[in-house]
């Protein structure tokens, strides 16, 4: 009776559960109910009547009948029975520990949500299982009205409504507005992550002052429209689908051109171009028609990954190339991962294997990355060039191609008679194909009036085959496909050499949508077609995770955190929605306003919830720690990125062009000496290059800048959905001691003596306003030149060495790298 009272708290909802009570289930009473339940209510033999194999069965319940007063859920007989009331007891091994009886006692009150169960598991002490298609993810958009708060005059979007309601379930309460300084450089980093000047901070102020809102949407918008905006965002965009610019392993060879397909990403957010096309350009823009280079370009996509170009195994590393595109493509445009059923079923999202494989199959037409350890291959490299520069190109080459034959021909009669001339070994070696080789030592049997013509005719070969050809535009990219690939199989154990059942192109079956329709090519076709019908798929505005991932993963960007607090897992390993239907309000409005990027931006930023102060909230703190809720604006630490180009800034030294080929700012010898031959594959730039925006820094997967290195830059071995903030002593080591930091303190110092000289004061002062953004008090300013005096005064330095001393403290105050 204890027992069965016990198990039948598991009685399910008979719609759909929500988002937040299914992963309570999942997370929290599905273990409970493993531990204490399945070997008596499990498949086989049971216990007081009672199965746990179907809704049907729970609702049927066991001897004791229902424990879930579902009109009342506190008398619920099961919430007696694990506080060990009116003669209830369970489990009967001992009463649970309080923080399991909260877990059950919340969750029954919440409904007791649980998914449909299916049949009867083989194993009686395993989970029951379903098809997992009433998983909240699985689910199409749904439209959500925002809900309805108490304090209705905070909510200045749909946004507010839906946040203010969660916490006003809480008993919190909203953090005020931000500091208008605080927000101009919050706003400037989040969309540019570049500092405001001081006189923008200024103007921003003042306008606010006047009108909030206007002078917010004002300043948004001006954002919004700066170049530097698609570098701030592309930045995030590559993290996702693991750009870097050499292909690992030990040579760590070059990916030649890679640097377009990241300013393609830069230049797409500056034309917020739609995402639904973004993506399908990505996918399948070698497939598509016209001539435009963007979506060539954006194949590169496909190229950015790592590659071994010695594979003990070639066939192996084929199917790892499969891999990477199954893998970055359903986490980055998914929230799947699909790569953990290469092997075998997935082992908690319903993804059988063979969806594995039928994903993979749409991507067998792509050739590898080289055929040979060349790194400029016919398969990744594709001429981009516009119609006049390639109309000379080939003309030239033509040209060339004509003469040379043409030298070819008048000089073949002098070699053969050379030749005949020479010993039967090397004759031997003409017939063996060999004639190249021989040709090279008949100058002592040329005959001697034949000597200067062939000297003349040999000399303008040579010129021609060393004469540099008219420039191209080549792009990384997928060129040369199989437009008729081979089967895919299911590999067996992910074994490429055990080939199981053959599969066609297809889409995971949980989402119940018809096999696709693969076009057949035509005799002259270059691809497959197939990548273009999964791009199609991807971006239909039905997909049920397309537009919630890019939301929740612009969510995060700003926030520091996803509404999935896992953006690139949506499944059952990962973490639940914080605010469900915000996220699908988000998703919806996206597609509705045409996949836009910087609408939803504007969204985003114009509310209440964003533009919250991020003081510390005591209240909240104690009942959400975490700040899931976001009764504050979260404070963060700068990017990588940010960090080094907001002191080349703060310096006078940031050259702010935007695009082109990358560049490679000076990286210590010691740094160096750890590759395997110093220096290789680092060409240091000229400083006024060097000293462009971190966007623009080649991406070596083997050799890192320190200073980004040690800020946490993005991982490039695989997709990188989320930056991890690390505080460790090697930050504070590089930013006091690194050359890059004396310089840059050095550089500050100059700057300040060249707009304020011989006013210290004025120099503290601006020092301040150009690393934190605010203006400093007189006794900020007062307490800061006392310093520099002692300085000089108690460590003997002259007046140049204390305020460059002070110059590299302001670069290292936490108020400099931390946003409020």
């Amino acid at each position: 009776m204890r027992i069965l009272a016990f198990l039948t708290f598991v009685l399910a909802l008979a719609g759909p559960a929500r988002a937040e009570d299914f992963a309570v289930y999942e997370k929290d009473v599905l273990p409970l109910l493993k531990q204490h339940c399945y070997k008596c209510h499990g498949d086989g033999k049971i216990k007081a009547g009672l199965r746990l194999t179907g809704r049907d069965a729970l609702r049927k319940g066991g001897d004791s009948g229902p424990a879930i007063d579902e009109k009342n859920p506190a008398k619920s007989l099961l919430l007696k029975a694990i506080n060990y009331k009116d003669g209830l007891e369970m489990p009967p091994t001992g009463k649970l520990p309080a923080k399991d009886i909260e877990t059950i006692t919340k969750w029954v009150q919440a409904g007791a949500a649980m998914p449909a169960a299916a049949a009867a598991a083989a194993d009686p002490h395993a989970a029951p299982k379903s098809d997992g298609k009433d998983y909240w993810a699985y689910q199409p958009v749904r439209p959500v009205a925002p809900p309805k708060v108490a304090k209705a005059d905070w909510v200045r979007n749909p946004i507010d409504a839906f946040i203010l309601a969660k916490l006003e379930g809480k008993g919190l309460a909203p953090n005020p507005p931000a500091d208008p300084a605080a927000l101009v450089r919050r706003l400037s980093y989040d969309l540019t992550g570049l500092p405001p000047t001081p006189a923008e901070v200024d103007a921003f102020v003042a306008a606010h002052k006047a009108d909030a809102r206007a002078a917010t949407a004002a300043l948004v918008d001006r954002l919004l429209a700066s170049p530097h905006y698609g570098e701030k965002w592309g930045r995030h965009w590559l993290d996702v689908v693991r750009f870097a610019e050499t292909n690992g392993y030990e040579r760590d060879g070059e990916k030649p051109n890679a640097w377009r397909y990241r300013d393609y990403v830069i230049r797409s957010f500056n034309a917020d171009k739609p995402y639904d096309q973004f993506v399908r350009e990505q996918l399948a823009g070698d497939e598509m028609p016209g001539s435009d280079p963007d979506p060539i370009i954006a194949t590169g996509f496909y190229r950015l990954g790592l590659w071994d170009d010695e594979p003990a195994d070639p066939l192996q590393a084929l199917f790892d190339g499969y891999d990477d595109y199954v893998t970055t493509t359903g986490q980055a445009f998914l929230g799947m991962t699909v790569n953990c059923c290469r092997c075998h079923d997935h082992k908690i999202d319903p993804l059988p294997q063979a969806d594995y494989y039928r994903l993979a199959a749409f991507f067998r037409d792509i050739r590898p990355f080289s055929d040979s350890r060349d790194v400029r291959s016919k398969f990744n490299l594709t001429d981009i060039s516009p119609p006049e520069q390639k109309r000379v190109y080939e003309a030239e080459l033509t040209e060339r191609q004509r003469r040379k034959e043409a030298l070819k021909a008048e000089m073949k009669p002098i070699e053969d008679a050379a030749i005949a001339q020479m010993p039967p070994e090397d004759q031997l070696k003409v017939q063996d194909g060999k004639r190249d080789e021989v040709v090279r030592k008949i100058g002592k049997f040329l005959p001697e009036v034949e000597k200067p013509r062939y000297t003349k005719l040999k000399a303008e070969f040579d010129a021609l085959a060393k004469k540099p050809m008219p420039a191209r535009e080549m792009a990384l990219s997928v060129n040369n496909c199989d437009a008729r690939p081979k089967p895919m199989h299911v590999m067996i154990r992910g074994n490429p050499h055990a080939r199981g059942a053959e599969v066609v192109p297809g889409f995971p079956k949980v989402f119940s949508t018809p096999d696709p329709v693969i076009p057949t090519p035509g005799p002259d076709a270059k691809t497959s077609g197939r990548r273009t019908v999964l791009a199609r798929w991807i971006t239909e505005p039905t997909n049920p995770m397309t537009a919630r991932v890019m939301v929740n993963r612009v969510w995060g960007w700003h926030f520091g955190r996803g509404i999935v607090g896992t953006p690139s897992d949506f499944g059952k390993f990962g973490e639940a929605p914080t605010h469900p239907e915000l996220l699908d309000w988000l998703a919806g409005e996206f597609v509705r306003n045409g996949w836009s990027v910087k609408q939803l931006h504007r969204t985003i930023l114009l509310s209440n919830t964003y533009l919250q102060s991020a003081r510390a909230n005591p209240a909240a703190a104690k009942v959400d720690p975490a700040n899931h809720l976001l009764a504050r604006f979260p404070m963060r630490r700068l990017l990588a990125e940010e960090v080094r180009d907001s002191i080349l800034e703060v310096g006078g030294k940031l050259n702010r062009a935007t695009y082109g080929k990358s560049i490679y700012p000076p990286i210590p010898k010691e740094v160096l000496a750890g590759q395997s031959v110093p220096g290789e594959g680092w060409h240091t730039s000229p400083p006024e290059q060097a000293n462009r925006r971190s966007v623009y820094v080649f991406v070596k997967r083997s050799l890192q800048l320190p200073i980004l290195a040690t800020h946490d830059q993005a991982d490039t071995d695989g997709s990188c959905p989320v930056r991890y903030t690390t505080t460790v002593p090697t930050q504070a080591l590089g930013m006091l001691n690194g050359a890059f930091l004396q310089e840059s303190a050095a550089a500050l110092m100059a700057r300040l003596e060249k707009e304020h000289a011989g006013d210290r004061a004025a120099q503290v002062r601006a020092a301040i306003r150009l690393t934190t953004g605010r203006a400093p008090a007189n006794e900020e300013v007062a307490a800061d030149l006392k310093f520099i005096d002692r300085l000089k005064s108690e460590r003997s330095l002259s007046p140049e060495a204390a305020m460059k001393q002070y110059c590299l403290l302001a670069l290292n105050a936490n108020e400099f790298v931390y946003l409020d």
